[in-house]
């Protein structure tokens, strides 16, 4: 019964790879391009989070 079931694990997530491939191209050719300020957008939240997981790491 194990085998059946990474059989099964194994078509269900090629069959989502397959629907959702063409749905990844067409929102990739819609997205706008970044700009410099965008990228920042990213980064700040990215460093505030970083730091204040390592905080909460410095207290334990």
């Amino acid at each position: 019964m194990d085998m059946w079931l990474k059989i099964l694990s194994a078509v269900a997530l090629g069959a989502m790879l397959v629907m959702l491939l063409p749905r990844a191209k067409q929102a990739l050719a819609a997205s706008p391009v970044a700009t410099p300020g965008d990228w920042r957008a990213v980064v700040v939240p990215l460093v505030a989070i970083i730091a204040f997981v390592a905080v909460l790491m410095a207290i334990v």
